[in-house]
């Protein structure tokens, strides 16, 4: 399943679409079905970050810093000169602005490592990725969207998906790798539960699509309108992350995983948060999910290209040939 994982996640999302036109009396109960696959999904991703990579990915400065400029720097700046632009409708551009702000942390790290990105640096990067956009995401909501977002939008949902998704799913992965290191018990139950990587990546892909397309009804237009953004996106995130790969003389494989990390973005994880929002924003989740169909075919586009924009090195500076 891992050699043909690509191909899995494009199937899982035709079938969540399928599903969710023919059936769509089941999307109210395949929304509930979100939290909890996702949150096993999460959980799953986390299991593979000993608590100690996560101390060596901070003294990894030059990575770590190059991952929070392209992320928290560049691609705010890239959605500002977007936003303009999107449909005038607010809960598009809310769900336009969840998903760009935020980066990805799990299947980037399967592209990544597909186009040979150092996915060793991204896996281990992914807990203070994920702890800052958290953080910073209330603020750039409201520097976009300014005071009136105060009125629509709860703190509570948002609170309680970070706790359950995030807090809870890494605490019980490093219990698990505490308990794998004490005990042969532990060590098949872990290696058991990473097995089903694949199994629930796609499973999620095709709850959440099939879930949202019911949604879509007269907003059909609106949604349709925001991807050529979405496309413009990976384009331009393709370069910007090359540029902040080389400002920070990062070498092939970082550099790769930079331009990943930059371009892909954590669709899955800020879905609750969409769904959270209320009934007159529901159309910001269909946005966020829009995002994740595009994204991926962009992804099997960027493991072709993204080695050929950041090859291997062959020679050292001083022109002596090294391995590639």
């Amino acid at each position: 399943m891992e050699h043909h994982q690509v191909a899995i996640y494009l199937a899982a999302l035709a079938a969540g679409g399928l599903l969710g036109w023919a059936a769509p009396g089941l999307g109210p109960g395949l929304e509930h079905a979100i939290n909890p696959v996702l949150g096993a999904l999460l959980f799953v991703t986390f299991l593979q970050v000993p608590a100690a990579e996560l101390l060596r990915s901070l003294r990894d400065g030059r990575f770590l810093s190059a991952a929070v400029v392209v992320n928290f720097v560049v691609v705010p700046l890239v959605v500002a000169a977007m936003f303009t632009f999107l449909p005038a409708d607010q809960a598009v551009r809310l769900g336009v602005l969840l998903v760009l702000l935020c980066p990805c942390v799990d299947y980037v790290i399967v592209f990544s490592g597909l186009a040979g990105g150092s996915s060793r640096r991204l896996l281990a990067a992914t807990p203070v990725l994920l702890v800052v956009q958290m953080l910073l995401l209330p603020g750039f909501l409201y520097l976009f969207m300014g005071s009136e977002l105060a009125d629509i939008v709860e703190v509570g949902p948002f609170l309680e998906a970070f706790l359950i998704l995030i807090v809870i799913a890494l605490a019980l992965a490093w219990a698990l790798q505490a308990w794998a290191s004490r005990r042969p018990a532990g060590q098949k139950v872990s290696a058991a539960a990473t097995t089903t990587m694949v199994s629930l990546m796609a499973a999620t892909l095709l709850t959440v699509v099939a879930s949202q397309v019911p949604k879509l009804g007269d907003s059909l237009g609106d949604v349709a309108a925001v991807v050529p953004f979405y496309v413009l996106f990976l384009v331009v995130m393709a370069f910007a992350g090359k540029a902040v790969a080389r400002l920070f003389r990062l070498d092939a494989p970082a550099g790769r995983a930079i331009v990943f990390t930059g371009a892909t973005r954590n669709s899955l994880v800020v879905l609750p948060l969409a769904l959270a929002l209320p009934d007159s924003l529901a159309v910001a989740s269909v946005a966020v999910v829009t995002q994740t169909l595009f994204e991926v075919l962009g992804m099997v586009a960027y493991v072709r290209l993204v080695p050929r924009l950041i090859p291997a090195r062959t020679e050292r500076d001083d022109g002596v040939p090294i391995a590639s």
